[in-house]
């Protein structure tokens, strides 16, 4: 049996807040704003594709998506976490040696046997280096920990893989209501805003078509996204777009955005930092 290790917060302070009370107002205010603008299905989704920028460019989108789970807040025992890997090049998906991921708002337990299952897969190994540095997960968890009563993760980073790779990850873990598919991603990175508009409309229109893979460029966690789309379409889930915006929306210059959405999918219809990216 492997020892207790937990992996330390990356961008504590810089992409989100720092200290446990600003943290928790921020993530609680995003939640509760986001509650009252959103309608939900009475069912939550079984998949998310939510934006990991700081907070202050991303958070309003993320939010808007989490929100989507209020109705399984207390049936979401395990959420499935894939992000896109920023800072370490590797082929295919990689898992962490951790038994938890900490934030300020305390420590998730890692699922040692989904990711022990996950292990047999070829395209998946461990890389402690893989996940250290990396945000794209990270951001994520402060949500998760405000939204679920409690949960297990399996965080993978995704690396050079192709959408069958992904999706045969997914398909390994899909479980129940129980299970959370959660992919993050942002959309276009720092093109002048009416250009990335016009590119971050047709990723969306391609992913509510379920049309993959998406084209180069269009979003940097699109290895996980088309691997949800392939998973997706094999298991006859509906894509509802939640919301799209940029950070020149939020809190950024105009001249030079990155792109966010977040993308719910169900069995049915539903309706619907200091960094940028």
């Amino acid at each position: 049996m492997s020892m207790r290790t937990v992996r330390q917060p990356a961008v504590a302070g810089r992409f989100y807040p720092g200290r446990v009370e600003d943290l928790t107002r921020t993530v609680d205010t995003l939640l509760d704003r986001a509650r009252r603008a959103s309608t939900r299905s009475a069912t939550p989704p079984k998949a998310l594709i939510v934006p990991h920028a700081g907070y202050v460019y991303s958070g309003t989108t993320a939010a808007l998506g989490y929100a989507q789970l209020f109705p399984g807040r207390r049936r979401i025992t395990r959420v499935v976490l894939l992000g896109p890997a920023h800072y370490v090049p590797f082929s295919g998906l990689a898992l962490p040696d951790a038994t938890a991921f900490a934030t300020p708002l305390g420590e998730v337990r890692v699922d040692r046997g989904v990711a022990g299952l996950l292990s047999a897969l070829p395209q998946v190994h461990t890389s402690a280096r893989a996940h250290a540095p990396e945000h794209s997960l990270e951001v994520q968890l402060p949500f998760l920990q405000r939204m679920l009563d409690g949960f297990a993760l399996v965080p993978l980073v995704v690396g050079d893989a192709t959408p069958q790779e992904v999706a045969a990850v997914l398909d390994a873990v899909w479980g129940g209501p129980e299970t959370l598919l959660l992919i993050s991603s942002d959309l276009s990175h720092y093109l002048p805003y009416d250009t990335a508009e016009a590119m971050d409309a047709d990723t969306v229109r391609r992913i509510l078509a379920l049309e993959w893979p998406l084209p180069d460029g269009s979003a940097c966690g699109a290895r996980g996204i088309n691997g949800l789309l392939v998973a997706a379409s094999a298991r006859g889930l509906t894509p509802v777009l939640v919301d799209r915006r940029n950070s020149g929306d939020t809190a950024g210059d105009r001249a030079r955005v990155v792109g966010y959405a977040s993308v719910a999918f169900g069995t049915g219809t539903t309706p619907g930092g200091d960094h940028d990216d």
